[in-house]
């Protein structure tokens, strides 16, 4: 009797160790790993700027055929007077340009207005002008790992800091995928445009000094407004504001849904 309940408890450990293995392998299959540009393009654009569509434009092909670079959409909304205020518009973006602009200390703000790896500055429809900064854009320190699974977005971040430099913030950003607005009124009314990558959100989720550390964030905070993607950038910061991204990593959240 005692050798049968032994036989009975080793099958059932058998067992619970079958379904335990099957539940570790559909975690790790439900797991996806980002990808990791080597550079960043932040366009600051505005619905009621009239030379602002070519340079979404820009931002479009860019997505599409550039893997190595992460362009990202920063709609602004001091154009709002003009007549149209802008639906995807955010002070937070309006607040990081002219953040940037203070740091270069050239006070230079404008659409259309593309920052390339969080230092220099170019106007955003001149295209030969934005490859040239791509190309002089140093490479990042920081590699990061994103990944998400069923619960949680992980980013593993391995490298060092630019010599100088004493920390950096690891910024959490939401992406809308696309999104066509009908102008109604202001320099563009009757035009309808197509936006891509758009930030909807952009906030700190802590500060790394150089080495391998992990941040994390509950996949079902992301998930709330259905966005598309979310993206990890690492950037310099200091006193004086945000400066040079050294790392970043992009990810679908839906892939992982």
């Amino acid at each position: 009797m005692v050798g049968l309940t032994i036989r009975k408890a080793q099958r059932a450990f058998r067992t619970g160790a079958v379904v335990l293995a099957g539940i570790a392998g559909l975690v790790l299959s439900m797991e996806v790993a980002g990808a990791q540009p080597k550079k960043v393009v932040e366009l600051f654009t505005s619905q009621g700027c009239s030379s602002c569509p070519p340079a979404d434009k820009l931002a479009e092909r860019l997505v599409e055929e550039d893997s190595d670079v992460l362009t990202v959409l920063m709609p602004v909304d001091y154009w709002d007077y003009l007549g149209w205020k802008d639906t995807l518009a955010s002070p937070v973006h309006s607040q990081r340009q002219r953040a940037y602009a203070t740091r270069r200390g050239d006070r230079s703000v404008y659409t259309p207005q593309m920052v390339i790896n969080g230092e220099e500055h170019v106007v955003g429809s001149r295209e030969r002008d934005v490859r040239a900064a791509l190309d002089r854009a140093d490479p990042f320190t920081a590699q990061v790992d994103l990944k998400i699974s069923d619960m949680v977005v992980q980013a593993d971040l391995e490298g060092q800091l630019p010599a100088g430099a004493k920390m950096a913030t690891v910024y959490f950003l939401r992406i809308e995928d696309e999104a066509t607005i009908d102008i109604g009124r202001g320099e563009n009314a009757g035009r309808t445009i197509r936006y891509v990558n758009i930030v909807r959100n952009l906030q700190p989720i802590g500060v790394w000094e150089g080495g391998s550390e992990t941040f994390r964030m509950p996949k079902s905070k992301l998930m709330l407004k259905g966005d598309a993607r979310c993206a990890i950038i690492v950037q310099i910061e200091d006193r004086d504001g945000p400066g040079k991204i050294i790392g970043a990593a992009v990810l679908n959240l839906r892939d992982g849904a």
